[in-house]
């Protein structure tokens, strides 16, 4: 199906490779390709592949936009309307027949077949297009290929291709266990491209969560009108998202030239007419879509802001959100890369060279950092629960996977051990997150499926929200004010209203119904309005969150929050869309959360009990409990002390001797000796006789001390680790234990002569602190005997002048001890 060389369009560095990839694959059956964007491997590659094989080629690419536009290059290569030899398939639109022989699909879509058919029929090949991008459906494509290759297909061809060169990890992944698949390389960029580095002139703050600093934006639009002065051609601009486009789309207002944005929300129209040349010079201003995955026809030159908008997890909080970052290294080459395709171009950078070496060398794989509930379900799906026997290329995260996991059994689609079930499979057929899907299919008998697909479709990523009002939002959609998204979420309320068998609607309030659905699907995030607050709330999973100022929800009771994001360093998330509900809307949404019952707990300083009804964490009511269960106020205690420590106990000074001694004991003999350390200790002491603070301060810590020493030991303690110690003067003196490791006897010299060597004390010879007459410490010395050979001439003879009433024999090791000075009448004698 290739077109011979010299066709327009198809004399492009990859070619030269072809050769040699279909000997890989012919001979492996798994091969690798890198070739940087603008090689034509999108579109040859397809086409090389179907002019050799029998069957169908499946094309798998990460984005919608993308998979339609290489369709159509490649049906223009063949002078064709696509549909005929080239086709494509995404979600909400299909174009292809019985003559279809490439068709290419998005990720997401291939994830979808494989799991209704894993055998593909009728495809003889996979290519998986931009697997450097490392997008969660392009992990799992990659993951199902292998398994069906390794079990069911083994002669299904699968190609990795990637516009970096971290090819390695791909083709050992490919390999399985055998040797790595081969690896077939071809030439980068087709022309140069000279670097303008064009920082901002004043300050600018660095991006905080979906927050661009507006200077930033200016600059921008500064650096574009720059360019088009400066360079010829189109003009292709990297922004973060689609509000940022907007912002210097209308600042560029008065330029000459056409200005078209790119970006996933837009209408498939709108999109396709960014890739289209037109009668004036145009600029296009695009998200990280155009990086790779995409060729805009017409541009010399790229002005690049810097930034990405990636997800972000915030797993402890239940939250997930976009933030903006830095681009890596290898997204910026690859942009740069985009002015060099039909002849040289250059790049402006908006920032400096040495913040150039400071960038990541790549971007985090999703795996890494995204929500990992829809994933999670799909490898159930796929009967490898949490990816046990799959090859992935970064094993997620066990923290991502518990929550996903927990998420999947609260929606009841998953058993225990975390195998999918019959709801499972309903949930990942409506093609959306699986809370998005359980709303639709939960919500549709409360409010009526076309409400409940309405709504569901709302909360997708494909309609932008232009306020935090959803259900504002939503009347907006129906009137049709803005035809493109109306158009789109229209197209979108249509597919799922397929997965959803019609029933009678219910007769509810429109924004009552959005609450139902919205609540459905994340009940954790529905929030009551704290007391005196008219802008704060407590959501159910016990996240604070606040309204915008000047929003139209200020004041609602209660709400529920389809979006909200948390910014580093805030206590409390941002509410980004929300619907204002009341307190019964609240209760059915979130059923599961619902509780009515007697609770204990440690607040205040103190165990508490009460018949608490609340929804999560979210208190309703609270009254006095009469008869709270034992267990439960044992438990309480115990976190009490854990919460506030050791110090609620009562701490004689002989429990702070006991516990100094068993400390020494542990850590000189070891085993059987207890840890007595602050954890140890709140492990093992037994406080369950306590129900309250004053019960633990009596707790006998003594008696509890001497209760951890095992009965083979306990009655070895005051002879292995004596409290006291008798010198040869018969002087019984306590031994200080305050650094257990090193415990000391502080004695006077005189008192220690006649001893050859110090006792042993927990397995150790006790340090002696040595004092003067004065009680100065004159050494420190655990070896007694070394001290007396050449520590003590010293001590000696600077001493016996000062203390001449006291006694300094030569060889004290066998002098007798004393501890009284010589009488002053044997010196007037």
């Amino acid at each position: 199906m290739l077109p011979p060389p010299g066709t327009p369009g198809t004399d492009l560095p990859v070619r030269s490779a072809l050769p040699a990839l279909a000997e890989a694959l012919a001979s492996a059956g798994s091969a690798v390709l890198v070739a940087p964007p603008g090689t034509g491997k999108t579109t040859l590659v397809p086409l090389a592949l179907a002019g050799t094989l029998p069957g169908r080629i499946l094309v798998a690419e990460p984005r919608r936009v993308a998979a339609r536009a290489a369709a159509r290059r490649m049906a223009a290569l063949l002078g064709e309307a696509v549909g005929g030899r080239v086709g494509y398939s995404v979600r909400g639109d299909s174009r292809r027949s019985a003559a279809t022989r490439v068709e290419v699909v998005t990720t997401g879509l291939l994830v979808r077949r494989l799991q209704a058919d894993p055998e593909l029929p009728g495809v003889d090949a996979v290519i998986l297009d931009e697997c450097h991008e490392r997008h969660l459906d392009t992990d799992l494509a990659l993951a199902f290929c292998l398994d069906v290759r390794g079990a069911l297909r083994p002669d299904l061809r699968l190609l990795a291709m990637s516009a970096t060169a971290q090819a390695e990890r791909l083709a050992a992944l490919l390999g399985g266990d055998g040797a790595p698949v081969p690896v077939v390389e071809t030439a980068g960029a087709l022309h140069d491209v000279d670097v303008v580095w064009a920082p901002p002139t004043g300050p600018v703050d660095p991006p905080h969560g979906l927050r661009v600093d507006p200077r930033l934006l200016g600059h921008v639009a500064a650096t574009v009108r720059r360019a088009l002065a400066e360079q010829a051609g189109d003009l292709l601009v990297f922004l973060p998202g689609g509000g940022e486009i907007g912002t210097v789309t209308g600042q560029l207002r008065g330029v000459d030239a056409d200005v078209l944005p790119l970006h996933g929300r837009l209408p498939a129209a709108a999109q396709d007419a960014a890739l289209q040349p037109g009668p004036r010079r145009r600029v296009v201003l695009a998200t990280a879509l155009a990086e790779s995955s995409l060729t805009v026809p017409g541009v010399r030159v790229v002005v690049d802001a810097g930034l990405s908008r990636v997800p972000r997890a915030d797993l402890s909080r239940g939250l997930g959100s976009l933030v903006t970052v830095r681009a890596s290294r290898a997204s910026v080459t690859q942009r740069a890369g985009r002015a060099g395709r039909e002849e040289p171009g250059a790049v402006y950078r908006c920032w400096t060279p040495a913040e150039q070496d400071r960038l990541a060398a790549h971007d985090e794989p999703e795996v890494a950092m995204a929500d990992l509930t829809a994933f999670v379900l799909e490898l159930a799906c796929w009967g490898a629960p949490g990816g046990a026997g799959l090859g992935l290329l970064d094993a997620p995260p066990p923290a991502a996977l518990l929550v996903a996991g927990q998420t999947l059994r609260t929606l009841g689609a998953v058993d225990d051990d975390g195998r999918v079930n019959a709801r499972g499979r309903a949930l990942t057929a409506v093609g959306v997150h699986p809370r998005l899907a359980r709303a639709l299919l939960d919500g549709a008998p409360l409010v009526g499926r076309r409400r409940a697909a309405e709504v569901v479709a709302l909360l997708s990523a494909d309609v932008s929200l232009r306020s935090d009002d959803l259900a504002a939002t939503w009347r907006d959609l129906r009137s049709g004010a803005d035809r493109g998204a109306t158009a789109r979420w229209r197209d979108e309320v249509t597919r799922l209203e397929r997965s959803v068998a019609d029933m009678p609607p219910p007769r509810l309030p429109d924004d009552t119904a959005a609450g139902l659905v919205v609540g459905l699907a994340h009940p954790e995030r529905l929030a009551r309005r704290r007391p005196g607050g008219t802008g704060t709330y407590l959501m159910a999973a016990g996240t604070g969150a606040e309204l915008a100022p000047g929003t139209s929800l200020t004041g609602a009771p209660w709400l529920a929050v389809a979006v909200a994001d948390r910014s580093p360093g805030r206590r409390d998330a941002r509410v980004r869309s929300a619907v204002a509900i009341d307190e019964a809307t609240a209760l059915e949404a979130g059923g599961p959360l619902h509780r009515d019952g007697d609770e204990v707990s440690w607040r205040d300083g103190d165990v508490r009990s009460a018949r608490v009804e609340r929804l999560g964490a979210i208190v309703l009511a609270e009254r006095p409990a009469r008869s709270p269960d034992p267990g439960a106020v044992a438990a309480a205690v115990a976190e009490g002390l854990r919460l506030e420590g050791l110090g609620l106990l009562r701490w004689t000074p002989a429990a702070h001797r006991l516990r100094s001694r068993l400390a020494a004991a542990h850590l000189g003999l070891g085993q059987p000796w207890p840890a007595v350390d602050d954890g140890a200790l709140l492990a093992a002491i037994d406080v369950s006789g306590a129900r309250s603070r004053a019960d633990l301060s009596r707790v006998d810590v003594v008696a509890a001390l001497r209760a951890l020493v095992p009965w083979q030991v306990a009655g070895d303690l005051d002879t292995l680790v004596p409290e006291h110690v008798v010198v040869p003067t018969g002087s019984r003196i306590r031994i200080d234990y305050t650094d257990p490791a090193v415990p000391t006897l502080s004695v006077r010299v005189q008192e220690v002569f006649g001893w050859g060597q110090a006792p042993l004390v927990a397995g150790r010879p006790l340090r002696l602190q040595l004092l003067s007459p004065a009680q100065r410490v004159v050494a420190t010395t655990a070896d007694l005997a070394g001290f007396w050979g050449t520590g003590y001439p010293a001590v000696r003879s600077e001493l016996r002048g000062r203390y001449p009433r006291h006694p300094w024999p030569e060889d004290p090791a066998a002098a007798p001890a004393t501890k009284r000075a010589t009488s002053r009448s044997r010196f007037r004698d």
